[in-house]
Order: structure tokens, then C-alpha cells, then sequence
């Protein structure tokens, strides 16, 4: 048996002929619309007066690279501390979401304070946070502490408010009928959250998980404020002997460097969930 060959249509050619003539489009509209806009950024900063007094203070290269081994040096306590919080947040976050979700009137108490907790650290600028835990704990155990084990307490004590709201989030975005089918099958409170409630809640909290991901890497660097020798506090330091804020460009560098790839995940990741819950509804 011969199985048939699919022929194309002279409407499909039409069809696939189109695609690529917008495709086409497409392409050349983007490659204009960055050369004006690389035309205007030429124009408006480039060329004005000032700007090689900016080149030389912010951009100098031999300043970069003199000041690149103590900022990366500092860089490296960065990721120690981001490390360090991102074992501790989740935890934190976690216990601090199903606490807010316990059902039943005697729980009351306990989800009040959680939900207190949450609302007072999302208010309190982290800095602040940063101030109190970095100075106020030392002093209070009257104990010289690590600036890596204070800047993480801190991290962890404001990013678990935030991250605790996007898990319990998650979780009550997921139908109670799911829960109620859990139940009626036998599965108790604890057990219908592992089995049924979380593996589901997972997917829709996932993205602004990662977008809390991406804006802790950057607050990290605010460590340097109890006086931690990290990124900040190194570009600080060079240039205060240089008399150049190129430094601060560096340490800039490194964070974006860092932030991108996990920029670039949130992103295509997003899209991702996007094109599977609009998965035929266009035809």
C-alpha cells in the first residue's frame, strides 16, 4: 500500500508566501527603527559638550580595570550572601505562607500574625531593615557577628514577606474544588497541600517568584550600607582614591551580568506559560 502525498494548495503557498513576506517586514522595521534610535542616542548624549567630561569620569578603562580585582573581590561576598538567601527565603516564605492559610477559628491568632509580619516588612524599606538587624542584633547578644549572617537575616526577613504573599497567592489561585476532591478522597490538610494544592500552585507562582529572584540579586548590594567589604563598598573605595566613578560602573556591570540570564529565564519561561494557556484559541 502506497500511503497518499499531501499536496499544498495554491492557498496555502498563498498563506506560507504571506508569512514570510511579514516576516521580512518585520525584520527590516526593526533593523530601521534601531538604527534611528542609535541615530538619536548619537545625537542627543554622544556628541553634546559634556560628554567627554562623562566618558572620563564614569567610562575610563584604566580605571576599570585597576579598580575590577577589589570590586570583584567584594562581588564575591554578593553571591555568597545571594547564596545564602536564596536557601533561607524559600523556607521562611513557605512556613510563613501555609501559616496564613491555616483553615479554622483556632488558627486565627497564628494567621494574624503572619499576616501582621507581612504587612509590616512589605511597608519597611529594606534598608531600614538593613540598619536594624545589622547594628541592632549585635548589639542586643552584645557578640561580633559575620556582615554575611546579618545582611542575610535582613534579606530573609524582608523578601519572605514578599515571596510568603506570592506562595499564598499560588496557593488560593488553585479551584477549591481541587481541595474538596483531595478531601473526599481522604487526603488530609497536609497531605491535599503536598499532593494536590502545591504541585498546581507551583506553575502560576513561578514567574513572580522569578522576577523576586532577579530584584533580590540587586538588593544584595545593599549589604555594604553595615559596612560589608562587598561590590558597593569596593567601588566606593576606588573611587574615593582614583577620584573616578568609573568604579561604580564596574560593580554596576557585574550585577547586570548577573541579573540577564535570569532576565532572559523569567522571560521566556513567562511566554512559555502564555502560549500553553492560549494553546487553541486562535485558529
Amino acid at each position: 500500500m502506497t500511503g497518499d502525498v499531501h499536496t499544498p494548495s495554491a492557498l496555502e503557498f498563498e498563506r506560507a508566501a504571506y508569512r514570510r513576506r511579514r516576516s521580512t517586514r518585520s525584520v527590516l522595521i526593526a533593523i530601521v527603527s534601531t538604527l534611528v534610535f542609535a541615530a538619536i542616542a548619537w545625537i542627543t548624549i554622544v556628541s553634546t559638550p559634556g560628554w567627554p567630561a562623562v566618558q572620563q569620569m564614569y567610562f575610563d578603562p584604566a580605571t576599570a580595570w585597576k579598580a575590577l580585582p577589589r570590586v570583584w573581590e567584594g562581588f564575591l561576598l554578593n553571591l555568597q550572601v545571594l547564596v545564602y538567601s536564596l536557601i533561607t527565603v524559600p523556607i521562611f516564605a513557605t512556613i510563613l505562607a501555609l501559616l496564613r492559610t491555616l483553615p479554622g477559628p483556632v488558627f486565627v491568632p497564628v494567621r494574624f500574625l503572619a499576616a501582621a509580619y507581612t504587612d509590616i516588612f512589605r511597608g519597611i524599606p529594606l534598608i531600614i531593615v538593613l540598619y536594624l538587624v545589622g547594628f541592632g542584633i549585635p548589639t542586643l547578644l552584645n557578640t561580633r557577628i559575620p556582615l554575611a549572617v546579618l545582611g542575610t537575616a535582613a534579606i530573609t526577613i524582608t523578601y519572605s514577606a514578599y515571596v510568603g504573599e506570592v506562595i499564598r497567592a499560588g496557593i488560593e489561585a488553585v479551584h477549591p474544588s481541587q481541595r474538596l476532591a483531595a478531601r473526599a478522597m481522604g487526603l488530609g490538610h497536609g497531605q491535599t497541600l503536598r499532593h494536590v494544592v502545591l504541585p498546581q500552585a507551583l506553575r502560576k507562582m513561578t514567574p513572580p517568584l522569578m522576577n523576586d529572584f532577579v530584584a533580590l540579586q540587586k538588593d544584595v548590594g545593599l549589604i555594604s550600607i553595615i559596612g560589608a567589604m562587598d561590590a558597593v563598598r569596593a567601588a566606593q573605595i576606588e573611587t574615593s582614591l582614583a577620584y573616578n566613578f568609573t568604579p561604580y560602573v564596574v560593580a554596576a556591570l557585574l550585577f547586570v551580568l548577573l541579573a540577564i540570564p535570569t532576565i532572559r529565564v523569567t522571560d521566556w519561561y513567562t511566554a512559555k506559560l502564555a502560549r500553553r494557556e492560549q494553546m487553541g484559541s486562535i485558529v
